[in-house]
């Protein structure tokens, strides 16, 4: 699979691209964070699960039985935490503030690669963690207005963003060098568990509450697809390339909520998201650099 890098960088461009939208959509349902949990994880599990059972190359029997080991288990556990953060995170604070700590994917691949696969950590992924934490304080403290001031809701979203992308990190870097994994069915059965822990804590009597079709949009259609080519792309390139085109979400992103709902990112939001994309494009820029005169 490693000999078609052109392969996998166009799934990873077409995966960027078709879940730009999906916070838009998000908005759109106005729904609670926990009830888009509910909508999305049940029916991204559905539509993933079909994925799987369209392109499995194994038995099912075979299949199944890999759900026991402890990777599928890291990755199930990791797409609960992924659905269920980013859903929590779009609900309780601006997009652009979610989607800047979700860009950090990047960085949380390099140091699960280092505690997973024993990659050296180098001096330059710290210093790009500085940047990237600087950057990401400074759109947090910019979220209202132009003066820096604290809101708890702006930070909360942050840190459901970088918790989501800390997962999202784990999965690639387990899908990339575990590849006798289903991993389609394991982010299935995710997507389905996040979807039961939502609708249990918001409810059958609230669950129509909002705008419905939005959200089946996105769980129907964005969700299943995107991750499933994401996904699949780090089966063909490195989980750091797909985390950099990953960095198309977060520009797009903002953009498509802008122009969707009027939710504007503020001038100090904007320049922390620059420094948290210009440092994220610094460092993997380099470190290819460094790889290939290695």
């Amino acid at each position: 699979m490693k000999k078609y890098p052109l392969f996998g960088l166009g799934l990873a461009t077409a995966g960027a691209l078709i879940i730009a939208p999906d916070t838009m959509f998000m908005r759109w349902s106005d729904m609670t964070g926990f009830q888009m949990a509910a909508w999305r994880g049940l029916l991204s599990g559905i539509g993933l699960i079909l994925i799987w059972l369209i392109t499995r190359k194994a038995s099912l029997l075979k299949d199944l039985k890999t759900l026991k080991t402890k990777w599928s288990i890291f990755i199930v556990v990791s797409q609960v935490f992924t659905a269920t953060l980013f859903s929590i995170g779009v609900s309780i604070a601006p997009a652009s503030i979610l989607l800047f700590g979700v860009a950090t994917v990047p960085v949380f691949s390099a140091i699960f690669a280092h505690l997973i696969l024993g990659e050296v950590t180098q001096k330059s992924t710290w210093v790009t963690i500085f940047a990237v934490s600087l950057g990401i304080s400074i759109a947090i403290f910019g979220a209202s207005n132009n003066e820096f001031y604290f809101g708890i809701w702006p930070l909360l979203g942050a840190l459901c963003g970088l918790g989501a992308a800390l997962f999202l990190a784990l999965n690639f870097v387990i899908i990339r060098h575990k590849t006798e994994l289903p991993f389609v069915l394991s982010l299935g059965i995710g997507a389905l568990i996040s979807g039961v822990i939502g609708l249990f804590l918001t409810g059958n009597s609230f669950m129509e509450n909002g705008n419905i079709w939005p959200i089946i949009f996105t769980g129907i259609i964005i969700l299943p697809i995107s991750f499933y080519m994401l996904s699949l792309a780090a089966r063909y390139i490195h989980a750091t390339n797909v985390s950099l085109i990953m960095l198309l979400e977060t520009v797009l992103g903002p953009l498509w909520v802008w122009l969707g709902t009027g939710e504007r990112p503020t001038n100090l939001t904007i320049f922390g998201g620059f420094i948290v994309i210009l440092s994220l494009g610094v460092y993997l820029l380099t470190s290819k650099k460094k790889k290939n005169n290695t």
